[in-house]
């Protein structure tokens, strides 16, 4: 059941005015920008700080993800800050003072082909150097961690096993949301919903601020962390990025009971479904091939999601689907994020994250604060700069999403 919400604080309904000139300007009140703010308040005592959000309070892409959370990503970089986020999650409760339902429940990642197989101990292994917490089962081993999955040899595409990472699991993401931003608000930072980022305020190559829907507000420094939009902004500028967005689709069934004790992915078969607290499943397929800002996406993927969730669940063969909608993700061409300066003074991106963003909220917030903070790239966030696309030192994670780009 879920638990009651404490007290809604002012920010929920009522946005402050905005101040004429802040330290820190921050693009989008979604997990990231949340988390940025609270970051740069608690470490960096930088509290002259104001998040614009053109709509409501995460009602962007944190309102439209599929809650999972893991690290067991391939590449050292990525393996990095995803482990620092799992670790962050797992005192954030205690340290937000919010319990936003974070239950390590396990994520199991299908192998149904040879192929598959050998990719997949790959991955393991590189966890296991990484100190990543990664297994190898095979398909009796898969049955007893989630006993309603079908891992019948008779199927169009059998079960041959699958890396199991028991830290892993969901949280709910509107209850992350409100958790940083109450100690967000409660640390002096400015929570401005209605607030839309129309371009920035520039002297030559200096960004100084943002021309808004209320008018222009002056900033020290301006860190983008708008989901799906960074383009768009950036472009008022004439700063192209190496990104794409595209609608990322997901639904909801019926209320059921609990009977899906763990997170299921499969590239393969192209879907992942979890069970919320609440009783309804999730689940979560790929991205619509074209270029769209649109949130709903394309039936084909929805038919063809619930398809595979059949053939994996035969159990949920008669729920219902209640609704279906789309996040709009930036996928950049290695499929990995772009936390970075900008050739523009004083402006700072954080964007790119494909199917990755929620599962790094905390490391990622507590990264791009430091970044905003000093001007200086963490050593967890210096990979995955702008200069890696002119340099060709890619992270190419194509093959670790949920399911695959």
């Amino acid at each position: 059941m879920t638990p009651a919400l404490p007290e809604q604080p002012d920010w929920l309904w009522r946005s402050p005015s905005p101040k004429p000139s802040y330290d820190v300007i921050i693009v989008g009140a979604g997990g990231h920008g949340l988390a940025t703010a609270y970051y740069l308040a608690q470490h960096h005592g930088v509290r002259k700080v104001a998040v614009l959000e053109k709509g409501w309070l995460a009602g962007g892409n944190m309102a439209r993800n599929t809650t999972i959370i893991r690290s067991n990503y391939l590449w050292d970089e990525s393996a990095a800050i995803y482990e620092q986020a799992l670790r962050l999650w797992e005192g954030l409760p205690a340290e937000l003072d919010y319990d936003f339902l974070f239950s390590q429940r396990g994520v199991l990642n299908l192998a149904h082909t040879l192929h598959d197989v050998r990719e997949s101990m790959r991955r393991v292994y590189a966890n296991q150097l990484n100190g990543v917490d990664g297994e190898w089962l095979d398909a009796a081993e898969v049955h007893k961690v989630c006993p309603i999955l079908n891992v019948s040899p008779d199927v169009r595409y059998p079960v041959l096993g699958g890396t199991w990472q028991p830290r892993a699991g969901i949280a709910k993401h509107d209850h992350v949301a409100w958790a940083f931003a109450r100690k967000a608000d409660a640390l002096g930072v400015d929570l401005i919903q209605n607030c839309e980022v129309t371009g920035f305020l520039r002297t030559g190559d200096q960004v100084t601020g943002v021309q808004t829907s209320l008018g222009p507000i002056r900033a020290g420094r301006v860190g983008m962390a708008a989901a799906g939009h960074s383009s768009v902004l950036t472009d008022t500028v004439g700063l192209r990025l190496p990104i794409q967005s595209h609608p990322l689709q997901a639904l909801v069934s019926e209320l059921l009971e609990p009977v899906h004790p763990t997170v299921v992915m499969s590239n393969h078969v192209h879907v992942y479904v979890s069970q919320a607290h609440k009783g309804e499943l999730v689940m979560g397929a790929g991205i619509d091939p074209y270029n769209s800002y649109g949130q709903r996406g394309s039936a084909h993927v929805i038919e063809e999601q619930m398809a595979a969730a059949v053939e994996l669940f035969p159990i949920f063969a008669r729920a219902h689907m209640i609704r279906s909608w789309a996040g709009i993700v930036d996928v950049t061409p290695d499929a990995s994020p772009i936390i970075s300066p900008t050739p523009l003074e004083n402006l700072f991106i954080n964007c790119g994250w494909g199917t990755g963003g929620f599962k790094a909220t905390p490391a990622v917030g507590s990264v791009f604060a430091d970044l905003l903070a000093t001007g200086t790239p963490n050593p967890l966030a210096a990979p995955f700069g702008l200069d890696r696309f002119r340099t060709g030192a890619l992270i190419d994670e194509h093959g670790a999403a949920g399911v695959a780009h």
